[in-house]
């Protein structure tokens, strides 16, 4: 009887592919899960064998052979094969590139899975002699031969890359000069410092939550974690996690975005004496790849990582903890499309652990679950150390004067704070010097050639940048309409309010946390830094500072634009600006300081924003979800986008066009569109949307199964670029 092994390509095709065994080896040596090289049109490839069977669809003599067999046993579990097949279904994305996905670069590139360790650089007993004045000439050692004095058990190549964008030509001749040795050692150690901080005392609701997380150790059960902002929610992460441990367990923890990686990942080893592995894009290919094999193996207890740590294999699964459960950024938006969180409870619930879903603004989706039972609802409603939440006041903005886009309340309030040795906290989600570039005299605007979008102004360097596709020109001297040389900026962005707070408070330290200011390696830890040593006064930034961060000298926070998310066309924004709001507030008042927050808006009689203001967000998240229902929206509906997209305007529509025509006819499905995207063009190509509407999820299943397979064969689906986004987070 034939071996016939079904492989995953890494390819968009949604089917697995019929090989033979490689001639010289035994059908017994091969498993689902393992890799193997293939010939795959005109290329070699790297496969991964999902089933085996005793047949094909094909006749033997037209089957390819493997080229080879890249491993002795399986490197992806069933338990993690089992959720990547799962998730191919859910999300109808073909299964090899779900696992693609899943997999370290190393991996996927067929290399071994054994890494071959983590080299350190630490001063030789030269080097301790040495002086930061012999290095005059060379200022970059210089640089890294102080920062390795700071640093006597020596320095990783990922902790070096937080310091320097290029050092590695500085060290090569700092160990010529004897002063520095490299070692390589195991993948993941224990830090001296691991293990130093001592357990906190709990509060009573914080200990309830703990018990409630520690009697469903042994089974699945998925907690939704409703903690205000300073609630020492990561607190109840830690218990948990210890108890995971004492049991021989293994924890996997996401965050939402890499800069909280670094706090996060600093506040676990300093708990517990154990090698924490962490997984994020940021790492280099040999770093991750030591990561992954040191939780697949059972040597890491703790895995912290961004949502495609999802993934990761783990030996002996005890607990998974998901950080800011609400935020978008576990939604991946391009290629395979999931939603790490989502992709979360179904691990847990396959593994049968508990899942903590942690939030002070959750989403509106968990909610309704908790609210339906399905996830158990576990409140903190009083912050750890015994502050007072800070209440939220409105400023309208219509009565009173505006200076530089600051009212005069704001400033009148900032100066009080101020003036008692406080941090101030300002909030506005705009990047950039201005939004518009535009013309006095005949009102041109400078608008983006690839995109219906407006360049943005940026001063630090002085250029038009379109936030969309990232074109970037030159600021024009003279209208290119009229020739008029009166070009004005409209409107404020972080770096026109920063210069505006340096005019108004010449004296104050300050500084600017947003994409731009924070590019350069260990410049938001030099911020942070500024912050917390008193240094800076007064914060200026986008929602990077509104996730996660403990300032205990800020007092007040004012938010310079609350309407941004009132009258949108994406039906998620006033759930998005409701959560920002929430969550920067929480930055003011966490220490023996009590907390001020103003909003400013032009809109103060807004319903939903008044009940966020005078009720909290429990009562808008009622309300919102009460719209929601009344709309048929999620979480009371399913959708599906089906996004097309080409170099010009007409193909994306007859595309989609001739789609709805091959849509099966079914109760309970609704086919809205096609329409152009609201952003029609975007980096040089036009888009339309057509979304589905289904009242419940296997609905939706079986229309995708019967519908996907008639969409790839239509001739117009090679003329366009489409993507199918199933629970879509983004609808622009």
């Amino acid at each position: 009887m034939p071996v016939i092994l079904r492989v995953a390509v890494p390819s968009p095709l949604r089917r697995l592919f019929d090989y033979l065994p490689a001639k010289n080896d035994a059908a017994e040596h091969y498993q689902p899960g393992m890799r193997v090289q293939i010939s795959f049109g005109r290329r070699q490839l790297v496969g991964i064998i999902v089933e085996i069977a005793d047949n094909s669809d094909f006749p033997l003599s037209k089957l390819k052979t493997i080229s080879q067999l890249l491993d002795a046993e399986p490197i992806i579990a069933a338990d993690v094969l089992d959720l990547l097949k799962w998730a191919s279904a859910y999300y109808h994305h073909a299964l090899g590139e779900v696992i693609a996905n899943g997999l370290p670069a190393a991996l996927r590139q067929g290399k071994s899975v054994q890494p071959g360790g983590l080299q350190r650089w630490q001063l030789t007993e030269k080097g301790h002699t040495g002086k930061t004045e012999d290095l005059k000439r060379a200022p970059k050692q210089a640089a890294v031969f102080q920062l390795l004095s700071q640093h006597p058990a020596g320095m990783e190549a990922e902790e070096l890359n937080g310091h320097f964008e290029n050092w590695r030509d500085a060290m090569r001749a700092l160990i010529k000069r004897d002063w520095v040795e490299v070692e390589t050692g195991p993948c993941l150690g224990i830090d001296s410092t691991a293990g130093s901080l001592p357990r906190k005392n709990l509060n009573a609701q914080q200990q309830h939550a703990v018990d409630t997380i520690k009697n469903s150790m042994h089974e699945f059960s998925c907690f939704l974690l409703d903690g205000v902002t300073g609630s020492g929610k990561t607190e109840v992460y830690l218990e948990a996690i210890d108890q995971a441990i004492e049991q021989g367990k293994q924890a996997l923890v996401l965050v939402p975005e890499i800069s909280l990686t670094p706090q996060t990942l600093a506040r676990f080893r300093g708990r517990f004496r154990v090698p924490v592995a962490v997984l994020h894009s940021g790492l280099s290919d040999g770093a991750r790849l030591c990561a992954w094999y040191a939780a697949s193996c059972g040597e890491a207890p703790i895995i912290i990582g961004t949502r495609s740590a999802v993934f990761t294999p783990m030996a002996e699964p005890g607990i998974i903890i998901i950080d800011e459960e609400h935020d978008s950024s576990f939604k991946q938006q391009d290629g395979f499309r999931y939603h790490a969180r989502d992709l979360a409870v179904r691990r847990a619930q396959q593994a049968n652990i508990p899942i903590v879903l942690g939030s002070a603004t959750p989403s509106l989706e968990s909610l309704e679950n908790a609210h339906q039972q399905r996830y158990q609802h576990v409140t903190l409603t009083e912050r750890a150390a015994g502050a007072p939440l800070p209440p939220i006041g409105l400023i309208d903005c219509r009565k009173q004067p505006i200076q530089s886009g600051m009212s005069k309340t704001l400033l009148d309030t900032m100066r009080e704070h101020l003036g008692r040795g406080e941090q101030v906290l300002i909030f506005l989600n705009r990047r950039g010097y201005a939004p518009t570039l535009m013309c006095h005299a005949c009102g041109w605007t400078a608008q983006c050639s690839r995109c219906d979008a407006q360049m943005i102004v940026h001063r630090q360097p002085a250029r038009l940048r379109c936030h969309s596709c990232d074109r970037e020109q030159a600021v024009p001297k003279t209208c290119p309409e009229c020739g008029d040389e009166e070009l004005r900026p409209i409107g404020q962005g972080t770096e026109r309010i920063e210069d505006s707070l340096r005019e108004l408070f010449p004296d104050l330290g300050i500084i600017r946390v947003d994409r731009d200011s924070t590019r350069k390696r260990g410049a938001m830890d030099a911020m942070l830094e500024a912050v917390h040593s008193g240094e800076a006064q007064i914060l200026l930034g986008t929602q990077m500072l509104a996730k996660g961060h403990d300032f205990p000298k800020v007092t007040l926070v004012g938010v310079l634009s609350a309407d941004q998310g009132l009258f949108s066309i994406d039906y998620r924004a006033s759930e998005r600006m409701a959560q920002l709001i929430v969550q920067v507030a929480g930055r003011a008042g966490r220490a023996e300081h009590p907390g001020k927050v103003l909003v400013q808006t032009w809109h103060p009689e807004h319903p939903l924003l008044q009940t966020l203001v005078s009720r909290g967000y429990e009562s808008f998240a009622e309300e919102a979800l009460a719209e929601r229902k009344e709309a048929a929206l999620p979480p009371f509906a399913r959708l599906a986008l089906l996004r097309a997209e080409a170099p010009d305007s007409e193909a994306p529509l007859n595309f989609l066009s001739e789609t709805v025509q091959q849509a099966p006819q079914l109760e309970g499905i609704s086919l809205l569109g096609p329409v152009p995207a609201p952003m029609e063009r975007r980096a040089g190509r036009y888009r339309a949307h057509l979304l589905v509407q289904a009242e419940d999820r296997q609905q939706l299943r079986h229309l995708l199964n019967h519908w996907l397979p008639r969409i790839e064969q239509l001739k117009n689906a090679r003329k366009v670029r489409w993507s199918l986004d199933v629970d879509p987070v983004d609808m622009l």
